[in-house]
């Protein structure tokens, strides 16, 4: 009986310890399988944090860096413009037709311009304007966000830069120095700088609208209404040399 129970307690310790070496075989087995995943999960990982994810805003970004597409001016908007320049144009050679050179240098006062004076300032306006348009405010990339920048319409600028009863000082570029000898000569090249810009609305294929300068009183202006400036200017002018010939001691002869 001792015997057999010793036999029996050594099976059972026999069988203990099989258990035992079975459990410690699975347990590393599960380890190993653990370490597996981990490794596996890992890799994946990094490779996903290495790979570029599609984004959602490339084409946004691609849209914002290109360029705005061009608009050129619609034929109403050319009409306007060159129906407005040819009215004023022909305004401004009537009234200083078939004057003589005492009426063409006569002053109002030491302080007032004289005719020949008013009309170098128009001439000069004329073609220093159309200049910045082409070599300045056009020479950029189109900025349409500054739209909400003009706060005058083109009726508005039309209307208000010939009103009279609003004085201004010219800049010192635009004052009258004697630059053309006399009448002939600066008749000449008026009807020269204005062809130009008739000639500069017809052709031209740039986006007026979306180009803007700054003007000193007017605040922002875009392009297009920088050539209708040219035209209302030249009208206001000539309202001027109305002036001067309304002058009591203007020479009758």
């Amino acid at each position: 009986m001792i015997r057999r129970a010793g036999y029996n307690c050594a099976h059972a310790n026999f069988d203990n310890d099989s258990i035992k070496s079975e459990a410690t075989v699975q347990l590393k087995s599960t380890r190993l399988i653990l370490v597996f995943v981990i490794c596996l999960f890992t890799v994946v990982a990094l490779q996903a944090q290495s790979s570029p994810a599609p984004s959602s805003a490339a084409p946004s970004s691609a849209a914002q860096s290109s360029p705005a597409p061009s608009r050129p001016l619609t034929a109403e908007e050319r009409d306007v413009a060159l129906k407005s320049l040819q009215a004023t144009r022909d305004g401004f050679l009537q009234s200083i037709a078939g004057l003589s050179e005492k009426q063409w240098r006569f002053k109002p006062a030491p302080d007032r311009w004289s005719i020949a004076e008013v009309a170098e300032h128009i001439t000069v306006s004329e073609s220093t304007i159309l200049g910045l348009v082409q070599t300045k405010f056009v020479a950029g990339p189109a900025t349409p966000e500054r739209r909400a920048e003009v706060k005058f319409t083109d009726d508005q600028l039309l209307t208000r830069i010939p009103d009279r009863s609003h004085k201004a000082q010219a800049p010192e570029i635009l004052k009258p120095t004697g630059r053309w000898a006399n009448r002939e000569e600066l008749t000449k090249a008026f009807e020269s700088e204005r062809q130009a810009t008739m000639e500069y609305v017809k052709t031209t294929q740039e986006d007026l609208r979306d180009h803007f300068g700054p003007h000193p009183s007017l605040g922002t202006l875009d392009a297009y209404q920088w050539i209708l400036l040219i035209s209302a200017h030249s009208e206001r002018h000539t309202k001027q040399i109305e002036e001067v010939k309304a002058d009591p001691n203007f020479p009758k002869d």
